[in-house]
């Protein structure tokens, strides 16, 4: 069966990217200026699709340990920089420009630091020699790239995103400049996602699979590294994933007990060197970096900032660094100063400069740049203070908007209208119907002042919520709190009976994204592939009856919400046909 809602450029670009599997690159002298560039777009365009995990303490981390390793690699020909992506499915990926990805699934999975230095020093190899180059079936790196941006395929691909109604650079791309249709639009979103799932689902041969395995052992044992964590990153992954060959890190990199077999009897040869300062290696990959981010001619301006955030994490002090960390602050202190006092999200820029100053002084205590940040966060603690008897006044008229009510929940958590604002919060969520969100703010509202009014009636509407609740997540929320058994055995029941029979994706990707190893996970994900494959036999019968755009919708609701499902699965494997 053939895939023929998409273009046959799109197809055919999916195609080659799965025959030429994760694309490597070179170090930090940027020898290969095209490919580098091409490759930096379509990380940017990737961090889009499958969504960037805000976690600047895990990705420190990272860049810590994998700097470390690509330090002993010998590659400096092209940077490395480091990105967490918000996927539950444990994996991890190399672009050619030396862009690492890895999963919030993987880092679920409790990697000590011998196993994540495995893990980084095997994607690191795959760049370092090059697989890409070396794949028996394979198209020139740069026409590849050049290609999946031109015809669209690297839009953003969430199904919220109204941005693409508006901006035409995430719209398919058009050489006549007429507007595209719902469908075309669609069809670049559905193509993304295809594109980007094969780089993520599709891996090497078993001989450079195991060669990056080699490398990436040794360079981490240099790094000062355990050698064994390549056993013992197997070894986790055969306990803590499920046994199919479909999943995840299990699909991309096969055949985990012969590899750990491996891995032991290498180890055995291998000794743990003393760890080395690294600075001198991230300071050069950060200058490398920005000059590329500044000379470089026609960057997008998206890219240009992420190649700014990735000279950041490369090396996070310095006055190139600092200069980076004024200019995201000014700009989001700018656009909360451009709103009436008590509309400014305090809270918010504080924390901002929290991290900032932590980040700093945790690298260079000494820097005067941490005086400058001081005295900068002094003024938002005055504003703020300025703000607080306006807002308290603004609550007490009663006439607000639901963003005024979570903007003073941010600036005042601790104030003594929290329990109010929490109430209101959680009854403006019920009526826009996101239930979810009303139950985390009726349980704050209740566990903030129990004995109140507005906790007793926050405990009410818990209990009106839970038999009717049809969002999972809220449910499992509810089933986990320990203050009111009743509410807890209403919810229990009520998850219980929902999971099995709930009719959206969305509800089920979201339980699983909230909760993966939650009470009822298996029957939510049985659910969730029975639903996904219900939208694929729909979508079947659009498309012989030429309706594109309701065929488009239903594999976009696949894609997005159900991506290592059996449907999904099929449909890349069609796109690859038919490519």
């Amino acid at each position: 069966m053939k895939l023929e809602l998409l273009r046959p450029t799109a197809l055919a670009v999916i195609a080659v990217l799965v025959a030429g599997g994760a694309l490597p690159a070179r170090g930090q002298s940027i020898s290969d200026q095209e490919l580098f560039g091409k490759s930096a777009e379509v990380a940017q365009r990737a961090l889009e699709v499958w969504g960037e995990r805000d976690d600047p303490e895990a990705l420190a981390r990272v860049a810590d340990i994998g700097y470390r390793v690509a330090r002993h690699s010998g590659h400096t020909e092209t940077p490395f920089s480091f990105h967490l992506i918000d996927m539950a499915a444990p994996n991890a990926l190399a672009l050619p420009g030396g862009h690492l990805f890895v999963t919030r699934g993987m880092l679920d999975l409790d990697l000590d630091d011998d196993m994540l230095a495995a893990l980084l020093g095997h994607e690191i190899a795959h760049v370092a020699r090059l697989h890409h180059a070396r794949m028996q079936k394979r198209s020139t790196l740069v026409n590849l790239l050049s290609q999946a941006l031109i015809v669209g395929v690297m839009v953003a691909a969430r199904q919220d995103d109204d941005r693409r109604t508006r901006d035409p650079y995430l719209r398919p791309y058009d050489p006549s400049g007429r507007e595209p249709t719902d469908g075309q639009v669609l069809q670049g979103a559905a193509a993304a996602s295809l594109v980007l799932g094969e780089l993520m689902l599709r891996g090497y041969s078993r001989e450079f699979e195991d060669e990056a395995d080699e490398e990436g052992q040794r360079w981490a044992a240099a790094a000062g590294f355990d050698p064994n964590g390549t056993r013992k990153l197997f070894e986790r992954m055969s306990l803590r994933l499920p046994q199919s060959k479909e999943y995840g890190y299990l699909q991309t990199h096969p055949f985990l007990d012969d590899r750990a077999r491996a891995a032991t009897a290498r180890g055995q040869f291998l000794k743990t060197l003393e760890a080395k300062d690294e600075q001198d290696f991230r300071v050069r990959t950060q200058a490398a970096l920005l000059a590329y981010a500044r000379n470089e001619k026609g960057l997008k301006p998206e890219v240009v900032r992420l190649l700014e955030d990735d000279a950041l994490v490369a090396w996070p002090a310095g006055s190139e660094a600092e200069a980076i960390r004024l200019a995201r602050l000014g700009e989001l202190r700018e656009a909360e100063e451009a709103k009436p006092l008590v509309a400014r999200d305090f809270g918010a820029l504080l924390a901002a400069y929290a991290r900032h100053r932590g980040e700093v002084a945790e690298v260079t205590p000494e820097s005067r740049f941490l005086a400058t940040l001081d005295a900068e966060t002094a003024e938002l603690e005055t504003a703020r203070g300025e703000a607080y008897p306006q807002a308290v006044k603004v609550l007490e008229q009663g006439v607000y908007e639901t963003s005024f009510l979570v903007t003073f929940a941010s600036n005042w958590p601790q104030a003594p209208e929290i329990p109010r604002v929490a109430l209101a919060l959680g009854d403006a969520y019920s009526r826009l119907r996101q239930p979810t969100e009303a139950v985390t703010q009726y349980l704050a509202a209740w566990r903030a002042a129990p004995e109140s009014d507005q906790g007793r009636r926050a405990r009410e509407g818990l209990k009106v919520l839970a038999p009717s609740l049809n969002e999972l997540a809220a449910l499992q929320k509810l089933s986990e709190q320990d203050d009111d058994p009743e509410i807890r055995k209403l919810a229990t029941e009520r998850l219980a009976a929902e999971a099995g029979r709930y009719t959206e994706l969305r509800n089920g990707a979201e339980y699983l994204k909230r909760f993966p190893e939650g009470d009822q996970a298996g029957r939510v994900t049985e659910r969730l592939n029975t639903l996904a494959d219900k939208l694929y036999n729909e979508m079947v019968l659009y498309r012989a009856v030429g309706d594109d755009l309701q065929a488009l919708e239903r594999i976009q609701q696949i894609l997005t919400h159900a991506p290592l499902s059996p449907a999904a699965q099929q449909l890349r494997e069609q796109a690859v046909l038919e490519g």
